[in-house]
C-alpha cells in the first residue's frame, strides 16, 4: 500500500511539472516570436534607411557627420536588438513595454494640455465671408506660390514658379511685384535644395518647404543668410498628395495666428486630412490631428485661428468653395460645411494660403496671383 502511495505522488508530480514545463514552454515561445519579429521589422527599417542614407552626398562635412551618427545610432541598436533576441525573457518584455507605453501615454497627455492652453490664447474669431478677389498680377505657369511674410516688419512678396524649382524671387513690395518688368526688380534666391509642390511658407524671415526627392522632409533656409539652418521629417507624410486635385503636393505647409502647421493626407485616415503642429524653431512635431476633413475633391486649404478649412472644387475646374471646417479646440464639435464658395472665377488653384497679419488669403490660380480679402467675425 505505502509503494502504491508514493507511486501516485510521483505521478502527480510528473503531471504538475509537465504543466509547468508546457506554459513556460509557451511563454517562451511567444516571447521569441515578438523578437524574432520585431528584429525582422528593425532590420527592414535599417535596409529602408541604410538605402537612403547611400543616395546622400558625401561631400559635405556636416552631412558626413550626421551619416557616421546615424550609422553609428544604427550599429548601436542592432546590437541592442540582437542581445534582445538572444535573451527571451518573456516576463521583461511585457513589463518593459507597459512601462513604455504608459510613459508615452502621459507624455502625449501632458503635450496635448500644453498645446490646447496654448492655442487657447489668443484666436477668437471665425471665418465668415470673403468680401473680394484681386488679381495682383499673371505669371503663368499652372502651379506655384506666393507670400508675403507676416511678420510685422515685412513687407517684401516672395515668388515661388513651378511645383520642382530652387529659385525663389524676392521683390522689395507689393508696388514691385506688380509693376511692368517684375522679373528684373526681382533678386534672386537660389537655394541649394530644391523644392516639391507648392506648400511652401515664409515665416519670421525663414522659407519653410518639402525637399524634392525625398519622402517627407522639410527644409527651414534663412532667407537673409542664404543657407538651410534646419530640417526635420514629418511621420506618416509624403505617401499620397494633401489633396485630391493638386496631386503634385504632398505636404502643404500653414500659418496663421498660432505659428506654423503641415497638411497631409494618410492612407490610414482614409485619405482625410493630417493636421500637425510644429515647433518652428526646434523644428519638431508638437501635435498632431485626425481631421475629419476628406482631401477627395480639394485643391487647397489652409489653417486661420486654430482652424482647418479645406477648399474644394470640380476635377474639371468649377468654383472654388470652403466645404469643410474643423476647429481643433472644439468651439465646432463637428466638422461643419459653411458652403463658402470663393468669388466667382474660371479654374482651380493651386495654391491658398493665410496670412495672419493681413487677414488675406494669398491664392494662385492658373497661372494668376490672386488676394481674397476676409470677413470675420467673433466666435
Amino acid at each position: 500500500l505505502g509503494a502504491g502511495q508514493c507511486l501516485l505522488q510521483d505521478a502527480a508530480l510528473l503531471s504538475y511539472m509537465d504543466q509547468r514545463f508546457l506554459s513556460l514552454e509557451k511563454r517562451l515561445e511567444k516571447c521569441t516570436q515578438d523578437a524574432l519579429e520585431y528584429t525582422e521589422e528593425f532590420r527592414e527599417f535599417s535596409r529602408m534607411v541604410l538605402s537612403r542614407l547611400a543616395g546622400l552626398s558625401s561631400g559635405k562635412a556636416e552631412l558626413q557627420r550626421e551619416v557616421e551618427g546615424l550609422l553609428t545610432r544604427l550599429e548601436h541598436a542592432q546590437r541592442d536588438i540582437d542581445y534582445l533576441g538572444a535573451t527571451m525573457d518573456s516576463n521583461a518584455c511585457v513589463e518593459v513595454n507597459e512601462e513604455l507605453l504608459e510613459q508615452q501615454l502621459q507624455e502625449e497627455e501632458q503635450g496635448k494640455k500644453r498645446l490646447q492652453l496654448l492655442l487657447n490664447a489668443s484666436c477668437d474669431h471665425v471665418l465668415a465671408g470673403i468680401r473680394s478677389l484681386k488679381v495682383v498680377r499673371k505669371t503663368g505657369g499652372t502651379h506655384g506660390s506666393w507670400m508675403k511674410d507676416p511678420g510685422k516688419k515685412h513687407s517684401k512678396i516672395y515668388l515661388l514658379s513651378g511645383s520642382v524649382n530652387n529659385v525663389v524671387l524676392e521683390f522689395a513690395n507689393i508696388m514691385a511685384f506688380m509693376g511692368n518688368n517684375q522679373t528684373l526688380k526681382a533678386h534672386r534666391v537660389p537655394l541649394p535644395l530644391p523644392w516639391e509642390g507648392t506648400g511652401q511658407v515664409i515665416y519670421q524671415g525663414f522659407l519653410f518647404y518639402h525637399r524634392h526627392g525625398s519622402l517627407n522632409e522639410i527644409i527651414k533656409f534663412n532667407i537673409q543668410k542664404r543657407k538651410v539652418v534646419g530640417q526635420m521629417r514629418l511621420p506618416g507624410a509624403g505617401r499620397m498628395p494633401a489633396y485630391q486635385l493638386s496631386a503634385q503636393t504632398k505636404i502643404d505647409l500653414a500659418v496663421d495666428e498660432q505659428g506654423l502647421w503641415a497638411l497631409h493626407a494618410e492612407p490610414e485616415t482614409g485619405g482625410n486630412i493630417v493636421i500637425t503642429k510644429i515647433n518652428a524653431e526646434a523644428m519638431a512635431v508638437e501635435h498632431s490631428w485626425d481631421s475629419p476633413c476628406s482631401s477627395r475633391d480639394a485643391e487647397a486649404a489652409f489653417m486661420a485661428c486654430n482652424t482647418l478649412h479645406v477648399v474644394h472644387n470640380s476635377p474639371s475646374g468649377g468654383s472654388s468653395r470652403i466645404q469643410c471646417v474643423y476647429d481643433l479646440l472644439g468651439a465646432l464639435s463637428a466638422p461643419t460645411n459653411p458652403g463658402l464658395q470663393l468669388p466667382k472665377r474660371p479654374g482651380s488653384h493651386s495654391t491658398v494660403h493665410y496670412n495672419p497679419k493681413e487677414k488675406q488669403l494669398f491664392a494662385w490660380g492658373d497661372g494668376s496671383q490672386i488676394i481674397y480679402k476676409l470677413h470675420t467675425e467673433k466666435k
